[in-house]
C-alpha cells in the first residue's frame, strides 16, 4: 500500500543545481561537498595505502586513546563488520592493535600504534596543499567562515551537553 503523498505541485523542486531553492538544496549542496573533499582528502591518503574510513578510525584514536571497536563504530558512522575490517587493515599495516581490556577477556580496545601515529601526522603535511586546492575559489576570510558555519551545522549547541 502506497503512503499518503501530497498530490501538491512544487516548483521549489530538488534539482542539484546552484540556485536550487528546494528545502533539499542544503543537503544536495552538503553532499556535493563533501565528495569533493573526500575524493581530495582520498588524494592526500593513497600513497600512505588507506582510504578515509581508515583516516576515521586513526582520528578518533589520536583524539580519545585507545577505544573498543563498538565506540569506534559510533563514533565513525561505521556498522560492526565494517569497523572490523578497518581495523584489520590497520592492523595488518601496523598502524594500529588490538589489546585486551582488562576485566573483560571478550572484548579487545584499538590503539593506534608508534607507526600509525607517523603516518597520521605525515598524512597531514600531505594534506596541507591539497586542502588549500579545495577552497582555492573562497575569497581571503571565507575558508575560516565556511568551517565555523559547518563546525555550529555538525554540533549543534544542544549536544553539547
Amino acid at each position: 500500500m502506497a503512503a499518503d503523498v501530497p498530490r501538491r505541485t512544487t516548483s521549489s523542486r530538488a534539482t542539484d543545481r546552484p540556485g536550487d531553492p528546494s528545502p533539499f538544496a542544503l543537503g544536495l549542496l552538503l553532499r556535493r561537498a563533501h565528495w569533493r573533499a573526500a575524493a581530495v582528502m582520498g588524494e592526500a591518503l593513497g600513497p600512505f595505502g588507506i582510504e578515509l574510513r581508515h583516516f576515521a578510525v586513526l582520528i578518533e584514536l589520536v583524539n580519545h586513546g585507545p577505544m573498543v571497536q563498538r565506540d569506534l563504530a559510533a563514533a565513525t558512522g561505521s556498522d560492526k563488520a565494517g569497523i572490523m575490517r578497518i581495523v584489520d587493515d590497520l592492523e595488518r599495516k601496523g598502524f594500529a592493535v588490538r589489546k585486551a581490556v582488562a576485566g573483560d577477556r571478550r572484548v579487545r580496545a584499538v590503539e593506534i600504534t608508534p607507526r600509525g601515529l607517523e603516518l597520521f601526522d605525515a598524512a597531514h603535511v600531505a594534506a596541507e596543499p591539497l586542502a588549500e586546492r579545495l577552497v582555492a575559489e573562497l575569497r581571503p576570510g571565507e575558508p575560516e567562515q565556511l568551517a565555523d558555519l559547518l563546525t555550529r551545522l555538525a554540533h549543534p549547541a544542544d549536544d553539547e551537553a
